[in-house]
Formats: structure tokens, C-alpha cells, sequence
């Protein structure tokens, strides 16, 4: 009897495996394979990064190249990344609060609007981001072309995920905890930024974390509300080493691969964090 309880504990343990194989070898040729890519074609001299051939660079020029990245218009990589910094902490800090604030209100406080209110949240998840009248709010209350209408532009588009998350979390805290923080004497402002807003540390790591990486991607968004000299992020440095007749394939790589370290430390310290906030409104306790 034991015999064949181990035989099929061991057929399942079979089964099982294959799955997590096949969701590895996925991941290595969807994830890693392009970051080796990456690295190898960085690491070419400009003639032979030119061939884009998946192949270990014959002569070396990863530090020749980095350096040549970083020096690259007055070392415009180094200013953009002072402005994506700018942008991507000054986004983030005001959707944590924002979101946090609206989704415990959401949740807690059930009143005729809370449909209407869930519906806009809803729509600004759906309805994609107009350009020409988000130029021309922009403009017409003298923020267009600066790092503060972008960062406003950021926390509009992504404040409903943020919103929903919150929400979602609240939804798993007690309210009796809520109650006795009243009954003790704390307001409205205390009884948030004391009590909950620390009970929601699993959702505020997700937030930033896939806000922030969201924000310092971001490509379109600096386009079109951020244009001029001075006022590049690091997604439009790319631009320099791309034109009509020469495509400079070994910088343009170097300098996709300063952009990527980032988020990707981001991500490896923070892997469980997310899973956690992700799945934290997921079951109502």
C-alpha cells in the first residue's frame, strides 16, 4: 500500500516538474537571452555591432564605449538621469499618497457617489491618454515643457491602479482598529498616516516599484509633454545614436543597458515585495 502511495506521489511530482521546466526555459529565452544580447552587442566596436549577430565580440570595447555613452553631448546621460529622477520620485511619492488616501476612503466610507467615483477610476485605467488636449491643459496653466507637468501627467495616468490596489488592501484591515483609533482621540489625518498608511507597507513597496519603473521607461509621455533641450529623460537619450544614414548599434546598446540596471536592481530586491501586494486584496480576511 505504501509502495503505491510513493509511486504516485512521485508520478505527481513528475507531472509538476515539467511545468516549472518549460516556465524556465520561457523565461530564459524571453528575459535573459535579450539581456546577454544586450551586453555582448555593448561590449562590440561599431563595424562589427553593426552585423547584430548574436556572437561574442572579437575585440572588446565595453569601457570604450561607456565612456563615450556617458561623455555623449555634455553628458547629457547624466542630466537625464537627474531629470527621470526628478520625475520618477516626485510621481510615485504623490500616487503612493494620493492612492493610498482615495482607496481607504473608497473602502471605508460607502456613500451614493462611491459609483460614480469607481466608474472615473475605472475609465482611467480603460481610456487611453489624449495628447493634443493634455498639451493644450498643459499649456494653459503654464506647465508645459517642465519636469512638474510631466510628474502631474504621470500621476494622473496611473493614479487609478494605484487607487485599486489600495483599495483592495484596505479591504483586509479590520475596522475595529479604525474604531479604537477614534475612541482614542485620533482625527481623520492621524488615524491614516498612524494606523493604516503603515499597514499598507506590502502595497506601498508594489506601487513604487512598478510605478517607478513605469515612470523611468517611460518614452512617449517625455516625447510629447517634455520636448526642448535640457529637458531630456534617459528613454530619449537613445536618440542619440540613431539617424538617417548611421545607426550606431554599440552605443545605442550601452546606452539601453544604463537604463535598464535600474529597474532591473529594483525588481531582484523587490520581487517578493510585489507578489505580496499584488495578491494581498486577492482574498478577503
Amino acid at each position: 500500500m505504501s509502495a503505491a502511495v510513493t509511486v504516485s506521489e512521485n508520478k505527481k511530482t513528475k507531472k509538476g516538474l515539467i511545468p516549472g521546466i518549460v516556465a524556465i526555459l520561457v523565461s530564459v529565452v524571453v528575459f535573459i537571452v535579450p539581456f546577454v544580447f544586450i551586453v555582448l552587442t555593448a561590449s562590440k566596436t561599431q563595424k562589427e555591432a553593426s552585423l547584430l549577430d548574436f556572437s561574442l565580440p572579437t575585440e572588446w570595447a565595453f569601457v570604450e564605449n561607456f565612456k563615450t555613452v556617458i561623455a555623449t553631448q555634455d553628458y547629457v546621460i547624466i542630466r537625464a538621469f537627474i531629470n527621470s529622477a526628478i520625475v520618477t520620485v516626485a510621481a510615485v511619492a504623490i500616487q503612493v499618497v494620493l492612492g493610498a488616501m482615495v482607496g481607504y476612503v473608497l473602502q471605508r466610507r460607502k456613500s451614493k457617489w462611491n459609483p460614480v467615483i469607481n466608474l472615473f477610476v475605472m475609465m482611467g485605467l480603460i481610456i487611453p491618454p489624449a495628447v493634443v488636449p493634455t498639451i493644450w491643459v498643459l499649456d494653459g496653466i503654464g506647465l508645459y515643457k517642465s519636469l512638474a507637468g510631466l510628474i502631474a501627467v504621470h500621476v494622473a495616468f496611473g493614479l487609478s491602479f494605484c487607487i485599486m490596489l489600495f483599495r483592495a488592501f484596505v479591504a483586509t484591515i479590520p475596522k475595529e482598529l479604525d474604531e479604537a483609533a477614534v475612541i482614542d482621540g485620533a482625527g481623520p489625518l492621524r488615524l491614516f498616516f498612524t494606523v493604516i498608511f503603515p499597514l499598507l507597507r506590502s502595497t506601498i513597496v508594489t506601487v513604487v516599484v512598478v510605478q517607478a519603473v513605469s515612470v523611468f521607461n517611460d518614452f512617449t509621455y517625455a516625447l510629447y509633454f517634455l520636448p526642448g533641450a535640457g529637458n531630456e529623460t534617459v528613454q530619449l537619450t537613445l536618440y542619440n545614436f540613431q539617424s538617417q544614414g548611421l545607426n550606431q548599434w554599440n552605443l545605442l546598446f550601452m546606452d539601453v543597458l544604463l537604463i535598464t540596471i535600474p529597474p532591473l536592481i529594483m525588481f531582484m530586491f523587490f520581487n517578493r515585495q510585489i507578489q505580496e501586494g499584488m495578491t494581498a486584496g486577492a482574498v478577503k480576511g
